[in-house]
């Protein structure tokens, strides 16, 4: 405690990270405050169908991901998630479309021309995805509507706000990485996830004291001690990395020699971040959006495929996980690039051959690395399924595991990294110099 308030002291004396720090709380505060603001037309007071419908299932995540914005029928009640699917596709396409692969290689260019691409593809989104949130706002509390307006009239306003404030968060994320601390996309999330702890929290122990679930404060204290558990096992896993050493070979410059000293590539364990269960993630939501528009929904198919607890459900998001760790190291990890650096540099593997070889030994490596990985990070995305069958609530089970834990994980360390960088350069200690976070390089986004 005494460090984490010397710490505190330590960014306020350094200017320039308290105007970011300062900046960032700022921004966060006017994404919360939007999340708040009702779409013009709508009586917040008769939303309680739309809350009802996102207290469970997979409705409930994207009302976490937007920080309650989704139930309040708020302005902000699309979030961010609609930028997260096009920056997805976008990803897919740079990997599929040569077009897109050549503009990757363009550097700092190629890099602008993705972004523009990947905005156009988020209004294309959101052009779809408004309507189809307000026709179910429609569906779940057609009372809302003030009286005198007709849908048909509301509906064409009502889209262009609501894509207007993605966009609008959009621009604070940036707005934060630019200027403020840490990955502003990501922070945006994870203070969406973390709006609705406390809630979740209190639910929890209420229902721990009462006879819907009971067990009383002997269960309560196991959640709490599985819950750390399994935080600290997020920690392991987004820092694991398997060293590869490098060996540079010695160069003679004029009359002296340089290089001969070894080096390592620290090849990370987690590789993916989180991304594999984020792409995930928005797979498992497109049957929702088919299944919950369809007149046989509350078919075994349609129940599971909305249920996130279900087996199927479950197995399905497992498959996808794994599927998606191993494509997503494949894209993000060149082991050709590598090996190539390497030879440029003068550098080799001991005992490996440069070129094909060095890239084929890296690929072995990561492919070894990487498949405990999947396992591991399936099992995080899947312990809130495991936690229900010990009648966690709903609320309180998504912070077990699954993409709010490993995002709340992710951008905390990421952050306090980025918090330390600037400690450290005026020559302050933070509160990771001691610890194995540092330069682990954990992101959500």
């Amino acid at each position: 405690m005494k460090k984490f308030i010397e710490t505190l002291k330590n960014c306020w004396k350094v200017e320039d990270l308290r105007q970011r720090l300062l900046i960032t709380i700022l921004f966060t505060a006017i994404y919360r405050f939007g999340s708040f603001v009702v779409l013009p037309g709508i009586n917040p007071a008769k939303l309680e169908s739309l809350q009802s419908q996102t207290a469970g299932g997979l409705m409930s995540l994207l009302d976490m991901f937007s920080g309650g914005a989704f139930s309040n029928a708020s302005i902000f009640a699309l979030g961010i998630m609609p930028y997260i699917s096009a920056s997805i596709v976008m990803q897919l396409l740079a990997v599929a479309v040569p077009y897109f692969q050549k503009m990757q290689r363009e550097g700092e260019s190629g890099r602008k021309k993705i972004n523009w691409y990947t905005r156009l593809l988020t209004v294309a989104i959101l052009v779809f995805q408004a309507p189809a949130y307000l026709m179910n706002l429609k569906t779940q509390a057609s009372q809302a509507l003030a009286s005198g307006i007709s849908w048909t009239v509301f509906i064409v306003p009502a889209t262009i706000i609501l894509a207007a404030g993605s966009m609008f968060i959009l621009w604070l994320g940036e707005r934060i990485t630019d200027k403020g601390v840490g990955n502003g996309v990501s922070l945006i999330i994870m203070i969406g996830i973390i709006a609705r702890l406390p809630q979740a929290f209190v639910q929890e122990v209420t229902s721990r004291f009462t006879a819907i679930s009971g067990g009383g404060i002997v269960m309560f204290i196991a959640e709490i001690l599985i819950l750390y558990a399994v935080v600290c096992a997020s920690i392991l896993l987004v820092q694991g990395t398997r060293k590869v050493p490098v060996q540079y070979a010695k160069r003679l410059v004029g009359n002296k020699q340089y290089g001969g000293a070894r080096q390592y590539i620290p090849l990370k364990l987690f590789a993916a971040n989180v991304m594999p269960i984020i792409f995930a993630q928005a797979l498992m939501f497109v049957p929702l959006v088919i299944v919950q528009y369809q007149s046989d929904n509350a078919s075994w198919l349609g129940r599971s495929l909305m249920d996130n607890r279900s087996v199927l459900y479950n197995v399905i998001y497992v498959i996808l996980i794994i599927a998606f760790t191993y494509f997503y190291t494949a894209i993000t990890l060149n082991a050709t690039q590598m090996a190539e650096d390497m030879k440029r540099n003068n550098g080799f593997i001991p005992g490996i051959r440069p070129g094909k070889d060095t890239a084929d030994y890296i690929d072995t490596v990561m492919s070894r690395i990487t498949f405990p990985g999947s396992l591991f990070i399936a099992f995080i995305a899947v312990m809130p399924a495991l936690a229900g069958l010990l009648n966690v609530q709903q609320g309180f089970s998504q912070f077990f595991g699954g993409t709010s834990l490993l995002i709340l994980v992710g951008v905390v360390i990421d952050t306090l990294q980025q918090i330390e960088s600037h400690l450290m350069m005026r020559h302050y200690d933070g509160l990771l110099n001691s610890g194995h976070t540092r330069n682990s390089g954990v992101s959500v986004y």
